[in-house]
């Protein structure tokens, strides 16, 4: 007997545009941890929305399904000395419609991460997730991702 097909199997992707932001920043700001550091939309999300759209290195993603952006994740591509002049593939603020979670929209979510990450020469993709987020830690694993460092941040 064949599985039903789930919104997963129907996602498209593109980059995202302007008239997305909001909704990207809705998505980001949809749980307890990112709420109060994403704020509500603006003027500095639309002053880094013009900034990523005007990177080379910069690519700011929408899933959309029916024609709703349902999925967002940010791409920056990190070229470097070590590793052999490696570039890396920095994964960041994925995030899947609270209504889809765990119906496979984050696997292809980051399917096509690093799909972009091949494209772009990169020697390995890595990320970034609060410690609090044990279920994207037991998503992540899924994927193969390794937990091998501890990072550090400063505000500035």
């Amino acid at each position: 007997m064949t599985q039903p097909p789930s919104p997963a199997d129907h996602v498209t992707f593109r980059p995202a545009v302007r008239a997305d932001l909001e909704r990207v920043v809705a998505l980001i700001a949809d749980d307890a941890v990112a709420a109060v550091r994403t704020g509500a939309f603006g003027p500095a999300h639309e002053a880094a929305f013009a900034a990523i759209e005007a990177s080379p290195n910069d690519e700011l993603w929408v899933a959309e399904l029916d024609g709703e952006v349902v999925g967002t994740m940010q791409l920056t591509f990190v070229p470097g000395i070590s590793r052999a002049g490696a570039t890396r593939l920095l994964v960041e603020a994925v995030r899947v419609d609270a209504r889809l979670r765990g119906q496979g929209l984050g696997r292809r979510l980051m399917e096509h991460a690093h799909a972009r990450g091949r494209e772009r020469g990169c020697a390995l993709a890595q990320l970034t997730s609060d410690k609090t987020r044990a279920d994207a830690h037991r998503f992540y694993r899924s994927l193969g991702y390794a937990q091998s460092h501890e990072g550090f941040k400063l505000p500035l």
